[in-house]
């Protein structure tokens, strides 16, 4: 099989031998100056010096890179909403003149009016959105990316939006990963209660889920506006039986859903912004990656998550975007994570874990986000000469040059 030697890179930033949880000190970044990556089919065969590297496989072939650049792991999105059709910009005028996330629900609009207009695309109209919105984070370097249903909220809705999901799946070059969030909320039409639509899902939706192998992966919303700590235990444990991953939207608004994570030993707890110190030391003492999404924070005007906490407290901490209608519809996650940084105090380290490899331990994927030996050859560059200077442009920066599985 051809190998390949790409660079000079001025630094390449491995993130590799770094914790997976808990706080990291800039100090512990292994930086490779004037380097190279030798590539062989979609892996990672080796890192080190440029002109070393020449040496060591003469017959590689080489791809330049011309001025500087610093090489990084792809970023991986571990929760959007990417699946979507139509706007909520009358939602985020009506927040921004003072109503609440939960009032404007309550009157019809939220993520009701995301199935509403969801539900009228069809399925091949949401998958060239989700092409369209996969290739514009590809750019960005988000190189793996997770997709949820949710507004769907029926048999026939929520199969479409994950077949749509699969579909753009085998024509974008981002891993798009599903998965079900037909539990999002109870849907108005439905006319029955919360335990009546979870018991609905777990008899006519996450069998026919299964069945096509549309996702392997359940996700809910705990919260006053969709479905109670108790009832989503009882839901989560039956999907856990059926052979998903869990995964829950969590402590939002008010707390109950991360320790409904915990418990169920669910793959991550995601949004927290309502977390106190009782839930951070909780998901610090369990394998629940915390995910912080700040896009949420800044869409909604409240609080960012307690990533420095968190991290302090010894969790593992993702950042991921939200990219969704309603609260989130900025969809720039590097963008994003310089925000929550710099409010949050979170080091640049701490910062590009979150964006890679702990993201990865979200989606339970342990073959990238780090530059090593055997690892998938995902990787983004930015014309710059220090990797500090990303962060610094507080999202301004992009890639100009982005690999997905070794594919320039």
């Amino acid at each position: 099989m051809v190998q390949t030697l790409t660079g000079p890179f001025t630094q390449i930033l491995t993130l590799a031998d770094l914790p997976i949880k808990g706080a990291i000190a800039d100090d512990r970044l292994q930086l490779i100056t004037q380097g190279g990556i030798v590539t062989q089919g979609e892996q990672i065969l080796e890192l080190g010096n440029f002109e070393e590297l020449k040496k060591t496989y003469p017959q590689a072939q080489i791809k330049f890179i011309e001025g500087e650049h610093v090489l990084l792991p792809g970023f991986v999105d571990c929760h959007t909403h990417l699946c979507f059709a139509g706007s909520r910009a009358k939602d985020y005028a009506l927040r921004i003149s003072g109503k609440s996330y939960l009032d404007i629900a309550k009157a019809g609009g939220g993520i009701w009016d995301s199935v509403t207009q969801t539900r009228q695309a069809t399925e091949a109209a949401l998958t060239e959105l989700i092409i369209g919105r996969a290739d514009q984070h590809l750019s960005e370097g988000v190189t793996t990316i997770e997709i949820k249903s949710g507004y769907g909220l029926n048999v026939e809705q929520e199969l479409k939006q994950l077949r749509a999901i699969k579909k753009a799946g085998e024509v974008s070059r981002a891993d798009l990963l599903p998965t079900c969030l037909a539990a999002h909320i109870v849907p108005h039409d439905f006319g029955g209660t919360a335990p009546v639509y979870l018991e609905y899902l777990l008899t006519y939706v996450l069998p026919k889920v299964s069945a096509e192998k549309l996702a392997g992966r359940v996700d809910i919303f705990i919260e006053v506006s969709a479905f109670n700590p108790a009832d989503a235990t009882n839901y989560l444990r039956a999907a856990k039986q059926m052979g998903f991953d869990l995964v829950v939207h969590a402590d939002q608004f008010t707390t109950g859903g991360s320790e409904v994570a915990v418990e169920l030993g669910a793959l991550s707890a995601d949004h927290l912004e309502a977390s106190t110190d009782i839930e951070i030391k909780k998901l610090a003492a369990s394998e629940t990656v915390a995910v912080a999404l700040p896009g949420a924070s800044l869409g909604l005007g409240i609080a960012f998550s307690p990533a420095r906490k968190l991290l302090d407290a010894g969790a593992c901490l993702a950042i991921a975007s939200d990219w969704n209608p309603g609260s989130a519809p900025m969809g720039d996650l590097l963008m994003q994570a310089a925000i929550l940084s710099a409010y949050e105090k979170l080091t640049t380290a701490e910062t590009f874990a979150a964006l890679t490899y702990r993201a990865a331990k979200a989606l339970n994927l342990s073959d990238r986000g780090t530059l090593e030996k055997g690892k998938i050859a995902d990787m983004q560059a930015y014309p710059c000469s220090d990797y500090r200077e990303i962060l610094y442009h507080q999202g301004k920066m992009k890639p100009d040059l982005v690999w997905k599985r070794s594919v320039f």
